[in-house]
């Protein structure tokens, strides 16, 4: 009979789980600094959305009810991943640097719930209008970090002091770029052709400048496998079997198009540190165990599975975008834990949490972001 790793795999994750709540050495980082999307923002969205929006649905229970028992701005019913990192650092949540009255002096989260890859302005210079107008890519985040430097740093010199001990996270972001262009109607082969590489690119020059400002440790988050998302599976769906994978139900052309994007991503990192031999430029692997979280959820405590939404407003997946959660016509599953997926689109905090050990301890970050 044919040895399953699936068994030895999750009790060595629930083990380093522990671990990861036992952590009380001193901290190899003094301060965390983090760019992304909304698998990564605290509450920046929220911010620069509250004038102009009359309801935020993810300001809205039952976003949070997990872990704070309140909406945060976070995409979860909880934790994300980089709050699972910064507990094992032992550093306090990270602010989203748009908070008022907010202290930077332990890192900021920049991140923002659809941030871009590429730049609002190149989507509207090609007449894409499907990309919502809010000024919050990459380059606009490293904007924030630019603006945000001289409370953390006087001179150069103490700059690069203080980055040299920090940890940065470039990601996940670029993922809504194809969300994006896809709802456009963009074709997923164009999309690989000639917009990933781009895509990749910002995400690379971004590494780059940080390590220019004298940043030493640098993750760099590939993208989950899309087409295990409720929403992908609800908003694409195909009368074509052949299209969904047997083993896990998920779409296979959006998850070729994200190992595609990974691969590229993985070949960049791979490039950024042989210029870079001094730096710590770690990748780190969403897809493989959000993937195995699909093929067998049973065996990682996902009772309801992966391709269903705990939170949402009913039909195969429980996705309706007319109902999404967070709506008075959605209503959430009484366990989170039991699922991967929170909202359609996002994690659970049982999911993140899944994640963060192996980023941190391995095996799904290249080179675990703790080890020495």
């Amino acid at each position: 009979m044919a040895f399953s790793p699936f068994p030895l795999f999750s009790f060595l994750f629930r083990l380093s789980t522990i671990i990861l709540a036992a952590f009380t050495g001193k901290p190899k980082y003094t301060s965390v600094f983090l760019f992304g999307n909304s698998y990564a923002d605290t509450g920046n969205y929220v911010i620069l959305e509250s004038p102009v929006l009359s309801v935020i649905t993810i300001d809205q229970p039952p976003y949070g009810m997990t872990f704070f028992h309140h909406p945060t701005g976070r995409c979860s019913d909880g934790r994300l991943v980089i709050d699972f990192i910064c507990e094992a650092l032992g550093l306090p949540f990270l602010p989203p640097s748009l908070a008022h009255n907010a202290s930077f002096s332990k890192g900021a989260n920049f991140a923002v719930t659809g941030a871009t890859a590429l730049d609002l302005a190149f989507y509207e210079a090609n007449n894409i209008t499907t990309v919502p107008p809010v000024n919050s890519s990459l380059s606009v985040q490293l904007g924030w970090f630019d603006a945000l430097k001289p409370s953390l740093c006087s001179t150069a010199r103490q700059c690069k002091e203080l980055f040299k001990n920090a940890l940065f996270i470039v990601g996940e972001i670029g993922g809504d770029d194809i969300i994006y262009l896809a709802a456009y109607g963009v074709s997923l082969e164009e999309i690989k052709e000639t917009y990933v590489p781009k895509i990749v690119k910002n995400i690379s020059m971004a590494v780059e400048k940080l390590i220019n400002e004298g940043v030493r440790t640098v993750v760099v988050p590939g993208d989950i496998p899309t087409g295990c998302t409720p929403a992908k599976l609800t908003l694409y769906a195909s009368p074509n079997k052949t299209d969904y994978d047997p083993r896990t139900g998920c779409l296979e052309n959006f998850n070729h198009l994200s190992k595609y994007r990974n691969t590229k991503l993985r070949v960049e990192v791979e490039g950024l540190r042989r210029k870079y031999s001094h730096v710590r430029i770690i990748y780190a692997d969403y897809y493989t165990p959000v993937n195995q979280f699909a093929t067998e959820p049973a065996h990682f405590g996902f009772s309801n599975g992966a391709i269903t939404a705990c939170c949402g407003g009913g039909g195969p997946y429980n996705f309706n975008a007319s109902a999404v959660c967070g709506l008075p016509n959605a209503t959430a599953c009484k366990d989170p834990s039991t699922y991967v997926s929170w909202d359609g689109v996002h994690l659970t905090e049982a999911t993140n949490r899944y994640i963060a050990t192996s980023w941190l301890y391995g095996p799904y970050a290249h080179p675990p972001i703790l080890s020495y």
